[in-house]
């Protein structure tokens, strides 16, 4: 999967995830922080978030410094989940 594929996935299932029913996947953009300024997401979605890489893609994080960097923005997220899943060929 291209990064591109990979990004658009990531936009459709943070809505999903998040219940964020206000906002259009076009309109989430991927280099804007996912917490503070940029979509304004809390420490409840960021376990949200673990469970979806989990679930998702294989992919545990149980260090909260790792979070941070990882959900970053939704491009840090497409990045860690190219280095590191097993479902991403």
């Amino acid at each position: 999967m291209n990064m591109d594929a990979l990004v658009e996935e990531l936009k459709v299932k943070l809505i999903e995830q998040l219940n964020l029913e206000d906002i259009k996947p076009e309109e989430i953009n991927p280099s804007e922080p996912l917490f503070g300024d940029g979509l304004g997401l809390d420490s409840i979605d960021a376990l949200e978030l673990i469970v979806l890489l989990e679930r998702d893609y294989g992919i545990k994080i149980s260090d909260p410094k790792e979070g941070r960097k990882v959900f970053a923005t939704l491009l840090t997220m497409a990045e860690y989940i190219r280095a590191n899943s097993p479902a991403i060929s």
